[in-house]
């Protein structure tokens, strides 16, 4: 089969790999039909996030059709339907009780070299890493699904790929970064990154009783899109001092929750930024943290910061007696998708959330090259490219072990 691959930092390629097959009981093998390229997979292509080899498979944005399934999946047939949450949750242990299905205990083979970087291991992650398990992952034509007794959600034939496919990760992650912000009827909340993560957050925190959402960001584009999710304000971060300007919009007080949906590849105006550059290069920090200070520096006294971006080591000069002297509570955390996915999947086919909003690239999966180095440098005003596959009726399904 092809599949999207890691080929060193900058580098990516479209490489014929072995069909994956069932390894477990509790495993699928899914034949994709849509899957997309999130903002954190830049993260890997830049090099920041360590353990990535030669020849992984990239993405966890995917879903597709069931053609295998293990003799352990009772919930799934083949020819269902379904997409995949990104994170890989066994459903038995003692977060997956408490619907903390990121940190997952069971889904990480590699739990001991993530435990030596953030003390516990979350869960394993679909194409991201031997620190998140090494799995596979969706930028392919077929993947394993471990745990496919929890994971893929079925969705209905009446919705098209570009509707649902987005359940994955990206319109969780919005989702559950605007309800960390514990909003109140009328709250003004601020989000940094107008990217698919963040025009996710503004929309979810509209439909969570925000009353005002200012988008900060510095693409035109981004900033429109963000105006069409529901933002009230956009602020390009290029032309104004953020600080300033959001004391001043919320009469010196500032927001009540603030959203970083950047993380740790975060572009700031001025001398912060090139002080983060020079950290980076120097490995004397590993993710750069600008959009985070501003956020902690910004929220109001007793409000919260909501963390959707992806960080993955360390990082330097954070403000922490800002969020001690102003009681600000941060929350974050990888997406507990399964928790959201059938409660978003209600509001699309009410009408009441419609996700394709965010697509502005459709490409084959052979353009993957291209696909990443236009949405690595903001080319061609692109937000959000998605790979649409088209079946191979010709090809045998993939090969089985028997299972003793």
């Amino acid at each position: 089969m092809k599949a999207v691959c890691w080929q060193g930092i900058g580098q990516v390629g479209v490489e014929d790999v072995p069909d994956p097959y069932i390894l477990n009981p509790r495993d699928a093998i899914v034949k994709v039909t849509a899957t997309a390229i999130c903002g954190s997979d830049l993260h890997l292509y830049d090099g920041y996030v360590p353990t990535m080899y030669r020849g992984d498979i990239l993405g966890h944005e995917f879903m597709g059709e069931v053609v295998e399934v293990g003799p352990g999946v009772s919930n799934l047939s083949v020819g269902d339907r379904v997409v995949v949450p990104f994170p890989i949750a066994c459903g038995n242990c003692f977060y997956c009780e408490r619907e903390l299905y990121s940190l997952c205990e069971n889904s990480n083979p590699n739990a001991q070299l993530a435990e030596r970087l953030w003390g516990h291991s979350p869960a394993g992650i679909f194409g991201y890493s031997h620190l998140t398990g090494g799995y596979a992952g969706g930028q392919a034509e077929y993947v394993r699904v471990p745990f496919a007794d929890v994971g893929p959600l079925v969705v209905p034939e009446s919705l098209e790929d570009e509707q649902v496919l987005f359940l994955s990760d990206v319109l969780p992650t919005g989702y559950m970064a605007a309800e960390q912000c514990d909003i109140e009827e009328g709250d003004t909340i601020a989000v940094w990154g107008c990217g698919p993560v963040g025009l996710f957050a503004i929309r979810s925190a509209k439909l969570l009783g925000a009353g005002r959402v200012i988008a900060i960001d510095r693409y035109p584009e981004r900033l429109g899109k963000a105006s069409a999710a529901g933002a009230e304000m956009t602020v390009n971060y290029e032309e104004v001092d953020v600080l300033e300007i959001l004391k001043e919009l919320t009469g010196g007080r500032g927001p009540d929750a603030c959203i970083d949906a950047v993380g740790m590849e975060a572009h700031v105006r001025g001398v912060s930024h090139a002080y983060d550059r020079i950290k980076q290069a120097m490995r004397l920090e590993s993710d750069r943290p600008a959009v985070l200070r501003q956020a902690i520096l910004a929220c109001r006294s007793g409000g919260v910061v909501s963390v959707a971006g992806v960080y993955g080591g360390f990082v330097d000069k954070m403000p922490f007696g800002a969020v001690m002297n102003k009681a600000i509570t941060i929350k974050s955390g990888q997406t507990h998708v399964h928790r959201y996915m059938r409660s978003l999947l209600e509001r699309i086919e009410s009408g009441e959330l419609d996700p394709s909003f965010i697509i502005t690239h459709r490409l084959s999966l052979d353009e993957a090259p291209l696909g990443y180095e236009m949405f690595r440098n903001k080319e061609d005003e692109c937000v959000k490219v998605v790979f649409l596959l088209v079946p191979r009726p010709s090809v045998a399904s993939p090969i089985s072990i028997p299972l003793s």
